[in-house]
């Protein structure tokens, strides 16, 4: 199984962005993005493409002054926000299948682990909640003048 970083291309797409509109209020090619994270260009605007439904970017058609921009400032929108944005469903699944109800173990693993779960994905969406995408880029921005 692997584990799934669309949220971490997605705040990496959002900082460069937010990096971008530090230099010039411009749209940044999808181009621009996928050579930040070293990557094809297709999956950025995937990822694009589902922060662009969530409100988070708006995008300006084109090839020459075409690109994507930050619909809200950075400081408006959260990790919540991003996270919401390209992961679907919960941070842990049950069975896929139905564990067999005549063993007591089998009885009590799903509302047991659910349970657990629940707790565990509140305390990481409030976290989420109480940071910010300026938060993050401000973070990696002193983090690049240290390397």
């Amino acid at each position: 199984m692997s584990t799934n970083s669309q949220s971490t291309i997605a705040l990496h797409i959002l900082s460069r962005i937010r990096y971008e509109q530090d230099r010039k209020d411009t749209f940044i090619s999808s181009e621009v993005i996928a050579r930040s994270v070293n990557t094809n260009p297709v999956f950025i605007r995937r990822i694009l493409s589902a922060l662009n439904k969530a409100g988070l970017v708006q995008v300006r058609r084109g090839s020459v002054n075409g690109g994507w921009k930050l619909a809200k400032v950075a400081g408006d929108i959260t990790l919540l926000d991003v996270y919401d944005a390209v992961n679907g469903g919960p941070l842990q699944e049950l069975h896929h299948s139905e564990p067999n109800d005549n063993c007591p173990v089998g009885r009590g693993i799903k509302p047991t682990l659910r349970m657990y779960y629940d707790r565990a994905e509140l305390a990481f969406r409030n976290e989420l909640a109480a940071t910010s995408l300026e938060a993050v880029y401000q973070d990696i921005m002193e983090n690049a003048q240290t390397r």
